[in-house]
């Protein structure tokens, strides 16, 4: 089984729901390709995107939701 992606958006929302997630005992694996740091003048903040493995799927589903819901 592959990754999925589950979420793309602002850093903060993702590491949010990372956290919640990993609360649930779901590996999280999170892709940043934000260069501000070593561009900085460079004004495009790309968005931060959220993976997990397919097979999480079904547990995770239930926290997504109740993320988005509080959002």
């Amino acid at each position: 089984m592959g990754l999925i992606k589950i979420f793309s958006g602002e850093e903060i929302l993702a590491v949010t729901l990372k956290e919640r997630l990993e609360e649930s005992n779901i590996t999280v694996v999170i892709r940043n390709n934000n260069q501000a740091n070593v561009l900085p003048s460079i004004a495009t903040a790309k968005a931060v995107e959220l993976f997990i493995q397919e097979t999480d799927f079904g547990k995770a589903n239930p926290v997504i939701e109740d993320f988005r819901l509080s959002l």
